[in-house]
């Protein structure tokens, strides 16, 4: 193993073992070395490295800190490596999506509030009949963030937002070549919709999974 590679075990080890808290200090450099056997160039290196993924917070001339550990804060490290996907891997995005999205929207039927179905009842009305695939496309979006937020489960919507990236040029493309794509997804939105203020976790379930896969059908049939 890498020395730096042992530096990172040893600090995660701290971590999960609770030896090290979310919001504790690590001791000084000099000390945290002679404490795990490293050098302190090994230790600089993946207190470096931890940085990147959002494990530890190096503040110059205060110290170096364990982050909240908080899942939104950790998955945006997948984030950033789901930006370099490529044009053929969108399908296995849109894949993962119809596992994980109608998963979620299930559990919002249960918990989701009347506030927050007026607020995305009035986020479709405001969208109205006609509009454009740029407007539509980003009130898809935000739509079923709204959606998976209500889910109680800041895992998933982590996970799901950092997914709906890759996704949001297919859905661009087929607003622009389909000709009933724009006024499915309206359809498909109220349906969602309606499920939810229905407290029916199936049928929630049901239409968010027609919902994407219809998107993915449409990009299968045209690569």
């Amino acid at each position: 193993m890498a020395v730096t590679d042992e530096a990172i075990e040893k600090i995660k080890d701290m971590i999960v073992s609770g030896a090290l808290r979310p919001g504790d200090r690590l001791p000084k450099e000099s000390e945290l070395a002679a404490d795990l056997g490293l050098s302190r160039n090994s230790l600089r290196e993946a207190v470096r490295a931890l940085s990147l993924i959002r494990i530890l917070d190096v503040r110059q001339g205060d110290g170096t800190y364990v982050t909240s550990l908080d899942p939104q804060l950790l998955l945006e490290a997948m984030s950033f490596v789901v930006d370099f996907h490529r044009d053929d891997t969108v399908l296995e995005f849109l894949a993962v999506r119809r596992i994980l999205e109608p998963a979620a929207t299930a559990m919002a039927a249960l918990k989701i509030s009347e506030q927050q179905l007026d607020a995305l009842s009035a986020q479709l009305d405001k969208l109205g009949a006609e509009p454009s695939v740029e407007e539509l496309v980003a009130c898809d979006l935000e739509f079923h963030r709204g959606i998976v937020q209500s889910s109680g489960n800041s895992v998933l919507c982590s996970l799901l937002d950092g997914l709906s990236g890759p996704t949001t040029r297919a859905r661009i493309w087929r607003g622009l070549t389909q000709e009933d794509a724009v006024s499915r997804t309206l359809h498909e939105h109220r349906a969602i919709l309606a499920a939810l203020r229905d407290r029916d976790a199936e049928a929630a379930r049901s239409w968010a999974t027609v919902h994407i896969a219809s998107v993915e059908q449409w990009l299968r049939s045209s690569l």
